[in-house]
């Protein structure tokens, strides 16, 4: 199988199972105010949108918002009396997420904030929130561990904490890899293991976006002995 025959089965299934106007209109306004194409798929979209919906999400937290594609697709999970907190570090992407969350509808239940996330943390933090739900992590991926551990403080027993792109086109398991997101996602895989108060596994991906995939983390309800 290539990259193309992947992305051939990613059209076939979105095409059958996604097939959401509004969330495809938000990645043409991303293309077109020039916004990286570094959207999650949007087989990944729907995924991340049913793991909310399965667990009963009303809280989100986000780390890296983009043009808000996620973000719709984790808004419309929470519904009307949920709340999607999501942090942009360029302004320019926070605007164009505002646009795409007004428009798709989910405005209401999303809150934007700009500025570097480990500044925007420990703000957040002080705000002594509800705890959160579901985190979702798709920024700077040096960063990784960093938002992992503020995620666990800003989450609860048995809260979902998911973070994108970690297995680097199969990079990650070559230990000799002096790129620094490689490197990251190695540390990010030793803090998993070597913390108690999380449950992790990484599944791999393939589709429209290569070779990658995710950590899928439980915040353990009891630490094991």
């Amino acid at each position: 199988m290539t990259t193309f025959d992947w992305a051939d089965v990613d059209t076939y299934l979105v095409d059958r199972l996604v097939g959401d106007r509004d969330t495809a209109a938000a990645l043409a306004t991303n293309a077109a105010e020039g916004l990286p194409a570094i959207d999650v798929s949007a087989a990944q979209g729907k995924f991340l949108h049913l793991v909310a919906r399965s667990i009963g999400a009303r809280r989100v937290l986000e780390i890296g918002t983009l043009g808000g594609y996620s973000t719709i697709w984790l808004a419309r999970a929470v519904g009307e009396k949920g709340l999607v907190v999501t942090l942009e570090f360029e302004p320019r992407h926070a605007e164009v997420a505002r646009g795409n969350v007004n428009r798709a509808g989910v405005g209401d239940q999303v809150d934007i904030r700009v500025g570097a996330a480990l500044d925007s943390l420990p703000v957040l933090a002080a705000e002594d929130p509800e705890p959160f739900d579901l985190v979702f992590i798709d920024a700077d991926k040096v960063n990784n561990s960093n938002y992992v551990q503020w995620a666990l403080r800003l989450t609860r027993p048995d809260s979902v904490i998911i973070v994108d792109n970690v297995v680097r086109n199969g990079a990650v398991a070559d230990g000799a890899s002096t790129e620094p997101a490689v490197q990251a996602s190695r540390d990010l895989i030793d803090l998993l293991s070597n913390n108690p108060q999380l449950d992790a596994t990484v599944l791999q991906t393939v589709g429209s976006k290569g070779w990658d995939g995710f950590v899928y983390a439980v915040v353990n309800a009891q630490i094991p002995a």
